[in-house]
């Protein structure tokens, strides 16, 4: 064989070998988001809202007396009544455990939680809805306090 048809075999071993990537398809999205005024398929100016209660027995060095656990049906109502009335289009719970050192204290109070966790708009009337919630949440079972944690988020629906 000569070394033309050596190197014309060797060409085509390696054209064989290279290959062209397929067309590219058009840029179709795989899911599209569809909103309606109330939710839209993305906004901005929201807020995610935590808020924290304590349901269970209280352990631990209290220098006050223990509040009652709150019971799943008190929860329930309270939830109905207080979060649902002011959140209709939806809210997440999370069942929880906190605890948290008094000062001076050696070892911490444990307690079960709930964790409500609400994407709203960031207006004064929202604001306005949670404080009513942790207020009432404080004047029904006696206890002192409810942690709000407020982020800025971006959501879809």
């Amino acid at each position: 064989m000569s070394h033309r048809a050596v190197w014309l075999s060797v060409l085509l071993v390696l054209a064989g070998c290279v290959s062209t990537p397929p067309p590219s398809s058009p840029a179709t999205p795989t899911a599209s988001l569809q909103g309606d005024v109330l939710r839209p398929a993305t906004a901005s100016g929201w807020v995610r809202s935590e808020l924290y209660f304590g349901v269970g027995e209280e352990t631990g060095p209290a220098d006050r007396p223990q509040a009652e656990p709150i019971t799943e049906a008190m929860w329930r109502a309270f939830l109905d009544k207080e979060v649902t009335a002011r959140f209709p289009d939806g809210l997440t719970v999370f069942d929880a455990y906190g605890q948290w050192l008094f000062r001076g204290a050696k070892e911490p109070n444990r307690l079960k939680t709930k964790v409500l966790v609400v994407l709203h708009e960031d207006t004064p009337q929202r604001r306005a809805d949670i404080e009513a919630i942790r207020l009432a949440w404080k004047q029904a079972t006696g206890h002192q306090s409810v942690l709000w944690s407020r982020h800025a988020v971006d959501v879809s629906f």
